[in-house]
């Protein structure tokens, strides 16, 4: 005789809008077991009731064979009552309480409905708005949990009897699609504000000819034009202002993509993820793009249409377009089509939109890969709000993040859930963009933050919104402390770590900027026991602009009075007048604030090498200097001289080397791949050092100058071979774009939650 049981499973992580119910059905069915399963705020709650033994197999059988893009983080499981139930059915989605569910992010075209988009005979033939509970939008139409359509931006759109049919069909691939339209019921593109059925074939002539379009997409605007075409590129550069930072660029296919990268095995699988980002490779000599794409880079940033309106429209237009995010500067990318026309109606020829609101802006996420090294550079479409789990538990904290490439972050209940790329915090207009999408944050998931996290540095926009908020505890973590905690978290790592935290500049403890720290650090403190020798900051922030000023301040550190004339024949972009009032800078401490930055050390060589005199976006000088080794290549060369002493990294000797080679007329590849060497030597060196002091042996590798592949793929053979375990984000930036996590993290930790 069967034993008969009945079972609760409360399933949380992303478990809503990825097909899992539909999924929990047929499982459910196919081993004859009665009972429901419904969305709740908690999560996936499931009852199955039968023969144990099926119940048994349906526990096991649920995580191994859930939908691929279900991200299951915990199943909470407990035997209930009988109720003699003798069907399965999926009820009604419950709202109400504390959410735990997360939204799953926005997700790329899946093969099934690219199928239907490029058949004559199916009902949804080149629909550009073609999706199912595998692919489509998700957090960008959200308004409200838990999932359903109702609380998204597909509400304005009622289903047709077919759409109905196939969104109440739970052996449908569409069963509560949420963004569930078809050319009947679903939305519909405009061209410059008119209803425009043929907009695709019509924009997709326009760029042919060589036109600049702005082209309304998942999470945004993108800005687009043939990027073999070098007029058009340089035309949309100029009207944007984007100054020599690199374009994006989509490509029809995988095919499309060997032609002007050097695609990787584990390149061309997160170009055809469901993530979908742009991928950073090395770009493939003679692939025809424009010169203007990535002005004296070795990469190109790639990746293949996500969505069916940028499938069709690939399909005509030229087999390239730079599609470069539709905003001004690091401002928010633009997302509402009165918007468009306000900023957009200057660059762009023709705007293409369509009737589906956006709710959630959200710009591409970018990767780079390197071989089989993976580097995140900007966390948001396809990963956002994915969470990443963290020990402890306590009330909610809000991390603020800091300036650049800004993010924030919600921790509560063991889930960290970063937001989406905000841009760089330094308008009031940024500033209300990121006040409205933290509030978006908390009601969707109905959090009342008790702790706030902010960086130290008090000129900080997020620093001084969160000094304002009333009735929360504050709590100020320094900028280098949380890149190392955001390692740590990523890694589940408690500490204490060596922290290796190299980048631009952040707010010290002792006042100045710091940039070129090694700590000891756990989650609740830190230890600065290394350091670059600081040089004074000509001008300041301004400086970051001129790199040749960095430079200057490094020729004086290492050669005194002979810098002047040593300026003169290496630094040309520096008029005589210059170089003597930088220099008078610096002796009298006027505006030049010292800083031990690793990022201005990049600056300072990069400028020595001849690379672009002004920097006309964040990280400029270090990617064209890493350029300049790249062409030198993995050939062995040895490192230059470097003084450790008393916790101070004394880089003038590096200074004299690279001066010494310059003179010789050695060439600038060779002495960046030296520059490059020498930073990973020492780096590794008093790594064990500390090691050998008792010091631990996890290292985590932090900052935003670990984007930088050369580095770090040395970095990590190097401690590694030193007997180290070297730590790197895989999940989130190491750029600012990640600290918001340490900060997080650090907060709980400091109001006495967590470990």
């Amino acid at each position: 005789m069967e034993k008969r049981v009945r079972r609760r499973l409360v399933v949380r992580g992303t478990v809503q809008g990825v097909g899992f119910r539909p999924f929990v059905y047929r499982l459910a069915v196919s081993l004859s077991l009665a009972g429901s399963v419904r969305n709740t705020p908690e999560g996936v709650v499931i009852e199955v009731e039968g023969d144990a033994e099926a119940v048994d197999e349906f526990a096991r059988r649920l995580p191994a064979e859930a939908p691929p893009l279900a991200r299951i983080e915990k199943a909470i499981t407990a035997d209930v009552p009988l109720t003699g139930e003798r069907e399965f059915r999926i009820i009604t989605s419950e709202a109400g309480g504390s959410p735990t569910a997360l939204i799953p992010p926005d997700v790329a075209l899946c093969e099934d409905c690219a199928r239907e988009i490029a058949d004559p005979g199916d009902r949804r033939y080149r629909y550009p708005f073609t999706n199912c509970t595998n692919c489509g939008p998700r957090f960008s139409i959200v308004l409200g949990i838990p999932y359903d359509r109702p609380q998204t931006t597909m509400s304005a759109f009622e289903m047709c009897p077919r759409c109905r049919e196939e969104y109440t069909n739970p052996r449908d691939r569409r069963f509560h699609a949420e963004p569930i339209a078809c050319p009947v019921c679903g939305p519909s593109l405009f061209l410059d504000g008119r209803p425009a059925p043929r907009g695709i074939s019509h924009v997709a002539r326009l760029l042919a000819e060589g036109k600049i379009i702005a082209a309304k997409g998942l999470g945004g605007y993108h800005l687009a034009c043939d990027a073999r075409n070098p007029k058009a590129v340089e035309l949309l550069r100029a009207r944007k202002g984007r100054g020599d930072k690199p374009f994006a660029v989509m490509v029809r296919d995988l095919e499309e993509a060997r032609r002007v990268a050097e695609v990787s095995p584990t390149a061309a699988a997160l170009l055809a993820s469901p993530e979908s980002p742009i991928v950073i490779m090395p770009a493939r000599a003679g692939g025809g793009l424009a010169p203007g794409i990535a002005p004296r880079q070795a990469t190109v940033g790639v990746m293949l249409p996500y969505t069916p309106l940028h499938r069709l429209l690939l399909e005509e237009s030229p087999p390239a377009l730079v599609m470069t995010s539709g905003n001004l500067a690091e401002e928010p990318i633009v997302h509402r089509d009165d918007e468009a026309r306000a900023k957009l109606g200057g660059i762009a020829d023709h705007i293409l939109s369509h009737n589906r609101e956006i709710a959630v802006p959200c710009d591409d996420s970018v990767v780079r890969v390197e071989g089989d090294l993976v580097i995140p550079v900007r966390r948001a479409r396809g990963y956002v709000p994915r969470s990443v789990p963290v020990e402890g538990d306590g009330p909610a904290v809000l991390a603020v993040g800091g300036y650049h490439k800004h993010t924030f972050c919600l921790l509560r209940r063991g889930e960290a859930i970063l937001s989406q790329h905000i841009g760089d915090l330094d308008t009031a207009e940024v500033l209300d963009y990121f006040a409205r999408a933290v509030a978006h944050f908390q009601r969707l998931f109905e959090v009342e933050p008790e702790v706030v996290a902010h960086d130290l540095h008090p000129g900080y926009l997020s620093t001084q919104w969160a000094r304002s908020l009333p009735g929360v505890r504050l709590v100020p973590v320094q900028h280098h402390h949380a890149h190392v905690v955001s390692v740590m978290a990523e890694a589940g790592l408690e500490g204490p770590v060596i922290g290796v935290a190299y980048d631009g500049t952040g707010y010290g403890t002792d006042g100045t900027a710091w940039g070129g720290e090694i700590m000891l650090a756990g989650r609740s403190d830190f230890r600065r026991v290394m350091h670059l020798r600081p040089v004074p900051l000509p001008g300041g922030e301004a400086a970051i602009r001129r790199p040749a000023r960095i430079a200057l301040s490094h020729l004086r550190d290492a050669f005194g009075e002979r810098a002047g004339d040593l300026a003169k024949r290496l630094l040309p972009s520096l008029t005589g007048a210059e170089i003597r009032v930088v220099l008078r800078q610096c002796e009298r401490g006027l505006n030049s604030p010292l800083t031990s930055s690793m990022g201005r050390l990049f600056d300072a060589v990069a400028a020595l090498l001849g690379a672009a005199p002004e920097a006309t976006y964040e990280g400029q000088p270090a990617m064209e200097l890493e350029a300049m080794a790249q062409e030198y290549g993995d050939g062995r060369v040895e490192s230059y001289e470097v003084a450790i002493s008393d916790g101070v990294i004394d880089t003038r000797p590096l200074v004299r080397g690279i001066v010494a080679d310059l003179e010789r007329g050695v060439a600038a590849a060779q002495i960046s791949a030296r520059f490059h060497e020498t930073v990973a030597a020492f780096t590794v060196e008093a790594c064990r050092c500390l090691r050998a002091e008792g010091g631990p042996a996890e290292v985590a590798l932090a900052g935003g100058v670990m984007q930088n592949a050369r580095l770090l793929s040395r970095l990590i053979h190097g401690l590694t071979g030193a007997g180290l375990r070297p730590h790197y984000h895989r999940e989130v930036p190491p750029n600012d774009g990640g600290m918001s996590l340490g900060q997080a993290v650090i907060g709980a930790v400091s109001s006495g939650m967590g470990k």
